[in-house]
């Protein structure tokens, strides 16, 4: 799989990030600190990485920050994008199974090293629903982002 990764500091689980995406055999497409001639600012770097899966360049991106937070919502702010800042591994399964999210989002401040290994495992190993319901706010998210509430 193809992951576009942006962090906008070097610091905790950001230098070990892409080396655990490329030994679990995924391909990574860096961005902000994690590239050399990017924005490194936490917006920028996660807006790239979030394009990077609405345009079809990455299967799904994993956005950093200090919180974890602004990534996150500078990731959402792309169409098509469903990213979920997730702080263990339940909330990881969850964001996958019942939200469908395609960008992980994590805080560098409070993401350790095991924690970080949990959050991948339920990450990878979640799929979406196909129960009704929960395809049927998916298919309300998209409509929301289009301008079509009902």
């Amino acid at each position: 799989m193809r992951i576009s990764v942006a962090a906008d500091e070097r610091v905790g689980v950001a230098r070990e990030l892409v080396e655990e995406l490329i030994r679990r055999g995924h391909e990574t497409l860096p961005h902000g600190a994690l590239a050399e001639t990017e924005r490194d600012d936490w917006a920028w770097a996660s807006e790239a990485a979030a394009r990077d899966v609405a345009q079809g360049r990455a299967d799904q991106a994993i956005v950093c920050c200090w919180t974890g937070t602004g990534a996150s919502i500078a990731a959402n702010k792309v169409t098509g994008v469903r990213a979920a800042l997730c702080a263990d591994a339940e909330t990881a399964k969850g964001a996958r199974q019942w939200n469908d999210a395609n960008v992980l989002a994590l805080s560098l401040r409070s993401t350790s090293t095991p924690e970080l290994q949990e959050i991948l495992d339920a990450w990878f190993a979640g799929a979406p629903s196909t129960e009704p319901d929960d395809q049927a706010n998916i298919t309300h998210l998209s409509a929301i982002e289009e301008g079509n509430q009902h």
